[in-house]
């Protein structure tokens, strides 16, 4: 396995940083440091992860404050350089915010904070974060969040489904993707989709507190793919 260096940026108000440091770093046996917003370098890191929790209390929007964190516009260049950048509920929300991934998050559909395990079946095109999950794969990974709807319009959705960038969705066990099974209300069950490029990833499900360490099933975040 290749040794990668892993940020996790810290925003205000995060929370799950220290989760994802620990599947990182002690699970999967990879360098990982945490950094406070404010960092503007990037250059000595393989790969970015903006964890999960509530950036500067979710005031005005979830996610809309971090967009103008000074680290945001290393985390931008960084994509654009193609280097693999992951979101993780919160840090989904923000990169909607800036722009690095399409559509919005909004209040679940059933105006409640939902917090429990859910499926979610792995599909669509390449990314370095999910390509050691098979395709039509299940994988139960938990949620914790109140505004994880998902939405874009129409013409963004079709282009997501054509160009293979759903990369997760909310499904039952068997692997139906059912309303049932749909914890949020969000459009085509969407819980996951990336970039043109497949290098930026962004999912409400937490899988830094995975049932089984999955990120190790798709070969440490991406590590056997470089």
């Amino acid at each position: 396995m290749v040794s990668m260096k892993f940020a996790i940026i810290r925003f205000p108000g995060t929370w799950s940083d220290r989760d994802c440091y620990h599947v990182l770093h002690n699970v999967l046996e990879q360098q990982a440091e945490i950094l406070w917003h404010r960092e503007t370098d990037l250059s000595r890191f393989d790969a970015v992860v903006l964890p999960g929790g509530f950036s500067y209390g979710d005031y005005l929007r979830t996610g809309a404050i971090a967009r103008f964190s000074p680290v945001m516009e290393a985390v931008a260049s960084f994509a654009e350089a193609g280097k693999p950048v992951i979101g993780i509920c919160n840090g989904f929300q923000v990169l909607c915010e800036s722009h690095l991934l399409p559509g919005a998050l909004m209040r679940n559909q059933s105006l409640e904070f939902r917090c429990e395990w859910v499926h979610l079946r792995r599909e669509g095109g390449a990314t370095p974060w999910a390509d050691g999950i098979a395709d039509g794969e299940v994988i139960r990974v938990p949620i914790s969040h109140g505004e994880g709807n998902y939405y874009a319009d129409a013409k963004t959705l079709d282009e997501l489904e054509l160009k293979g960038r759903v990369v997760f969705r909310y499904c039952d066990a068997a692997g139906e993707v059912t309303p049932a099974a749909n914890p949020n209300g969000s459009a085509r069950n969407i819980a996951g989709i990336i970039n043109a490029r497949g290098n930026v990833l962004g999912m409400m499900p937490h899988p830094s507190v995975p049932e089984r360490p999955w990120w190790a099933a798709a070969t440490a975040i991406g590590c056997g793919n470089r």
